[in-house]
């Protein structure tokens, strides 16, 4: 099969991104308005739970599967083969936990009718192929057909959620159209797939694998979802839960920005190269990913710092002053979860390691789920952040330590320096700009463009070797180009 594109797949995976982030832009300020902190803490908390289930159902076969099509890509029998084996395999392990998950609801009270609606969350791991597509190359169809039911389930929010009475409605909303989004990727499998002699298909084989994929998984799953599930368990307030859902939410919008489009689509292409054993294509492509990593991270990091004060009252309104501080507290999460994404997407999956990750992830999850019950009684929400923070870091610095120098610790710290510096100096630069008193728009977006200015010109004096090629290999070009065309068109003029 021919290689498709990286550029393109960036592209269309960016494109995508900035929809996925768009997106809670326009609903987020409308849903914390409307159902409250409240509403989205039950929300969390009732998804949060569901999650496991859904946890359970899939195994490994996300990550397992776009590994397993990427190294057969160019066997279309035998990358049919797995597909069907992968696929069966999540059908009859979902199935399984529907049955579990039908008997856990039957005997819940509390939230009912929320559990009731989440259970097509687990019809929607059943039949996601994504995965499949994702070890192809071919985003491009999971992201048409996510773009079109997120497009619409916007709408939907607008036209049906009025109230707090509304939150069932709200919960149907999401999880009926992510699943319809799930189904129509069906509709382009015949282009990839042949006709397969099913007695050659052996889906147990691919237990033991999903498996090892599958440890990490639920061990990351413990700071991901379990903090939201103590919250609501140990606090007894979902007001704790929306405080944090919304600061999450934040967080994971820049995490998305800054470098899961990257991730994703090179985590393919290495899974390739290790086939080749192209070591040394591998580490550069490590390096140049981390240091955009570092680049955007940096400076998302220090920016959230200087403008939640204004930033949080405007988005999500009244009622949300502790997520300012959840925030600030847990800004440093996009650097440090980006370091650790990077070499669990571009060296230990694509390796075949992801068992040696599972040991790094599960000792971080450990003292992760110790910290919240610990911290969580005394501190509620911020205890959950300490613990997350903590957790994450001690991930980030065993996938460091032992990634076999496909990146070393003193290249991240050569590469960063500058960043931090720029940074610090960009943040004491728009954070007095807080006590202006002008309309809150027009204050935060001078507050990002000044930042911008101010980042980028101390990266240029510091001569932050990223950032002058970017600007001398891609952003200059551009700029001449430009400056050429309207100087010819001003001497036709």
């Amino acid at each position: 099969m021919k290689n498709t594109s990286i550029k393109k797949n960036i592209v269309y995976n960016t494109i995508y991104q900035i929809l996925t982030l768009i997106i809670p832009l326009i609903t987020a300020p409308y849903i914390s308005r409307v159902i409250g902190a409240s509403g989205v803490g039950t929300y969390s908390y009732t998804l949060s739970i569901q999650t496991y289930f859904s946890l359970f159902a899939a195994l490994g076969t996300a990550t397992y599967g776009t590994r397993e099509i990427a190294r057969n890509r160019n066997d279309k029998y035998q990358r049919s083969k797995i597909f069907w084996e992968i696929e069966l395999l999540t059908v009859f392990t979902s199935m399984i936990c529907l049955i579990i998950w039908i008997l856990f609801i039957s005997h819940i009270e509390n939230y009912k009718i929320y559990f009731v609606i989440l259970t097509l969350n687990l019809f929607n791991t059943m039949f996601d192929i994504s995965w499949f597509f994702g070890g192809l190359e071919q985003f491009k169809y999971t992201i048409i057909q996510n773009s079109i039911f997120k497009i619409l389930g916007v709408f939907l929010i607008f036209l049906l959620v009025k109230s707090p009475n509304d939150l069932i409605m709200y919960i149907s909303i999401m999880s009926i159209t992510t699943l319809l989004g799930t189904m129509t990727m069906w509709m382009y499998l015949p282009k990839f797939l042949v006709k397969i002699n099913a007695k050659e298909l052996k889906i147990i084989r691919h237990f033991k694998e999903t498996w090892i994929y599958f440890v990490p998984t639920i061990a990351t799953s413990i700071y991901n979802v379990l903090d939201k599930t103590l919250l609501g368990l140990i606090t007894k307030d979902q007001n704790e839960n929306g405080y944090y859902e919304q600061a999450t939410k934040i967080i994971n919008m820049m995490c998305t920005l800054t470098f899961t489009s990257l991730n994703m689509v090179l985590g393919s292409r290495i899974s390739y190269l290790f086939t080749q054993d192209n070591k040394d294509e591998i580490k550069e492509k490590i390096n140049i990913s981390m240091n955009y990593i570092l680049f955007m991270g940096v400076g998302i990091c220090f920016g959230l710092l200087a403008v939640s004060d204004k930033f949080v009252p405007l988005f999500f309104g009244d009622g949300y002053e502790k997520t300012i501080i959840l925030i600030k507290m847990l800004s440093p999460i996009i650097v440090i979860i980006g370091i650790s994404n990077c070499l669990g997407s571009q060296y230990y999956n694509p390796a075949g390691l992801r068992a040696k990750s599972a040991k790094f992830i599960i000792v971080g999850s450990i003292i992760n789920l110790i910290l919240n019950i610990i911290l969580i009684p005394h501190f509620k929400s911020y205890g959950a952040t300490v613990a997350t923070i903590i957790a994450e870091t001690t991930i980030s610095v065993l996938y460091l330590k032992n990634c076999n120098k496909y990146f070393l610790f003193s290249r991240l710290v050569s590469i960063s320096w500058k960043k931090i510096v720029a940074g610090i100096l960009m943040f004491i630069g728009i954070y007095f700009i807080n006590y202006i008193k002008i309309n809150s728009c027009i204050l935060i977006f001078a507050q990002v463009i000044i930042g911008i200015f101010i980042y980028i010109s101390c990266l240029t004096v510091l001569k932050d070797s990223f950032w002058i090629e970017l600007y001398n290999n891609q952003l200059k070009p551009i700029v001449i180009k430009y400056i050429n065309e309207r100087s010819k068109k001003n001497e036709r003029i």
